[in-house]
């Protein structure tokens, strides 16, 4: 039987012999990365479900398959882009225990997360949709998690408060998502390793004033 959401595709795209059917997730996949380009490139409001069909190589009745509506689909993307986000500041903290290197690898995700030509940074962080509350809502969300996951870390080594902790993770991803927007959208000279270092020596010129609980010195 064939996968749901692929029912309605045209003659051009029926399967040859030989070639394989993609199943419902790897079709969702494929129409999420296609709504990802024209996202990028036209912004909310100018992009077309006509367009993203087309970009997929589908009818638009397969999409609206597995898409009820263009806002769900740029949803879905938020939250792929957010759950992304989170999982690289959350493995650049776990990468080691020296609490300098931490910071440098945390200021590295954010950058790349920027760079990365397939990641949804401009949708995640430029939003020409911030007036919807769900849009609004998971672009918040997005920052929180990231910085509830730099202030376990930084409650862990310095005992210090659930509120401290969180205002010092907030400046922290604050600064990162910042600088590293900045560096990106300006063309400039200053090459990414430059301007990672520089974001890095800042930070941690900051919360390394901060002790580990755990040790008598600063690390």
């Amino acid at each position: 039987m064939a996968a749901a959401g692929d029912s309605l595709e045209g003659p051009s795209h029926v399967s040859s012999p030989g070639r394989r059917r993609l199943s419902r997730e790897e079709r969702r996949s494929q129409l999420l990365d296609a709504a990802r380009e024209v996202f990028v490139e036209s912004g909310y409001h100018a992009a077309a479900m006509d367009t993203i069909a087309q970009q997929a190589g589908i009818s638009k009745p397969v999409l609206y398959q597995h898409f009820p509506g263009k806002l769900e689909l740029y949803l879905a993307l938020l939250d792929a882009g957010s759950e992304a986000l989170e999982v690289a500041v959350r493995k650049a903290l776990a990468s080691t225990d020296d609490n300098q290197e931490r910071v440098n690898a945390t200021i590295r995700a954010y950058f790349a997360f920027m760079a990365d030509p397939d990641s949804t940074f401009r949708l995640v962080f430029e939003s020409d949709l911030t007036a919807e509350p769900a849009v609004r809502e998971r672009v918040d969300a997005a920052t929180h998690s990231c910085a509830v996951a730099v202030s376990q870390v930084i409650a862990e080594d310095t005992r210090l408060d659930h509120e401290s902790a969180m205002l010092l993770a907030a400046g922290l991803t604050g600064a990162a998502q910042v600088a590293a927007r900045w560096w990106l959208t300006h063309d400039g000279t200053l090459g990414r390793s430059a301007a990672q270092e520089l974001v890095a020596a800042l930070a941690w010129r900051g919360i390394g004033g901060f002790p580990r609980a755990d040790a008598e010195g600063v690390d």
